[in-house]
């Protein structure tokens, strides 16, 4: 195989897996649970091939395959659905401000919360 041919599986392969293969331990990243459709902030417990172990910062944790994952994306401005007050029910918002794991939404029905990142999810 010839490097250009080795270079562009590489490129290839980093593409599918969503840039994850160069997260490592204690990265937070952004996972889908349980194969779900949402996507959840955690930080990367351990790596071992192609798995990853994420603790998500809603204090779940789970072993899943690098294409489950991608770098923390979220900033000020981004559209996420949050559980308001904890009770259950989520809601469409957008990001007014993070600091570690908090996290200020404006709600798109007009409440703000300020809350954690593991009541959010993104899509």
């Amino acid at each position: 195989m010839t490097m250009r041919v080795m270079l562009m599986a590489a490129a290839c392969a980093a593409a599918t897996l969503g840039g994850a293969a160069a997260q490592t331990r204690g990265d937070w990243v952004l996972a889908r649970y349980k194969g779900g459709a949402y996507w959840y902030p955690g930080v990367i417990q351990s790596t071992a091939g192609d798995k990853i172990t994420v603790a998500y910062d809603d204090g779940d944790r789970e072993t899943l395959s690098l294409a489950a994952v991608k770098p923390y994306t979220w900033a000020i401005g981004q559209r996420v659905e949050c559980n308001f007050k904890g009770a259950g029910q989520w809601y469409p918002g957008v990001v007014a401000s993070l600091g570690g794991d908090t996290i200020a939404i404006n709600y798109d029905d007009g409440d703000k919360e300020r809350t954690k990142t593991g009541r959010c999810r993104s899509r």
